[in-house]
């Protein structure tokens, strides 16, 4: 650290540099006090690396990811922010494509910068720019808005998952925040994604399609829509003491509905029940493995 600052001859340099990752503009420098000859001087000893247009790293010439991000986005100037894949990427819910780094800019500009994919965006409102580890980045819901025009279905969907997991984001707030974007490219395939989870079958359809899989997992005819424990459940093996739920994704089921699923559970369980969960999804376009699970299970209760 000390060789750092002593690169850098200034205690308020050495911060701004520490708060962007050991990246400083010719403009923070400038504004220091430093004059260009000192700027020349301290490049060509070493303490100072160019790392972009008007942009040094301190004290050393290889920067972290993080630092090299900061870099790019230093490097396109005023109102810049990383965004898409590299936005991505630092939100920890993607891969940025190697030996690119996406920025976006909120005005008018015609930079080019060797390594960064430029995208000049003036319709970008401040609201969709904040900041994560100190670096200008698109906000999550606009980012994952981004990247939904570029991944393919099952990239994007696990870029959803991904933010669910680490809790960047609530799901009923990321259904409710695409409202604010109607219209916008990106947005009707994230919603496509988000129903194709919480897309919900009608009563007689469920029935249909679900029946048949149980027969064929060796399950006999089971009662639907029976009061067990003073809950409806949708089927019902009482010989077997078998309870199969079938629902939405959870982007689709509240706070409240996922407590009162909880309290239904918790009961069943109580009362010696054995209970499944399978979405609507899995028994339309996954019902082998909802078999598998059906007679996997039955095995196991008939055994006990």
């Amino acid at each position: 650290m000390g060789t750092q600052i002593r690169d850098i001859r200034s205690v308020r340099a050495w911060g701004l540099a520490r708060r962007q990752h050991f990246v400083v503009t010719r403009g923070d420098l400038l504004g220091l006090g430093f004059s260009e000859g000192s700027i020349k001087h301290r490049v060509d000893r070493g303490r100072l690396h160019p790392v972009g247009r008007g942009v040094y790293a301190v004290g050393q010439p290889h920067l972290t990811r993080e630092g090299r991000w900061m870099a790019a986005v230093l490097a396109c100037g005023e109102a810049a922010a990383l965004s898409h894949r590299s936005a991505g990427a630092l939100w920890g819910i993607g891969v940025e494509r190697a030996g690119r780094i996406d920025v976006s800019i909120r005005r008018k500009s015609d930079v080019r910068r060797p390594g960064i994919h430029v995208r000049v965006r003036p319709s970008l409102s401040a609201g969709d720019v904040g900041s994560r580890r100190r670096i200008p980045v698109t906000t999550l819901v606009r980012t994952l808005i981004d990247l939904a025009t570029e991944l393919s279905r099952s990239q994007l969907e696990r870029a959803v998952n991904e933010a669910d997991k680490h809790d960047l984001v609530d799901p009923e707030g990321l259904r409710s925040a695409l409202n604010e974007y109607a219209g916008q490219p990106g947005v009707r395939l994230l919603r496509t994604l988000l129903d194709r989870h919480t897309f919900r079958l009608s009563d007689s359809e469920l029935e249909l399609r679900f029946r048949p899989i149980a027969t064929a997992a060796g399950l006999p005819t089971p009662d639907t829509k029976r009061v067990v424990n003073g809950f409806e459940v949708d089927f019902f093996w009482p010989e077997l003491g078998l309870v199969v739920e079938t629902d939405g994704w959870r982007y689709h089921r509240t706070p409240a509905a996922q407590a009162r699923d909880a309290l239904r559970d918790q009961t069943h369980t109580a009362a010696g029940l054995t209970r499944l969960r399978f979405s609507h999804h899995q028994v339309r376009h996954e019902p082998q493995r909802v078999r598998r699970v059906l007679a996997r299970t039955a095995a196991n209760l008939r055994r006990s």
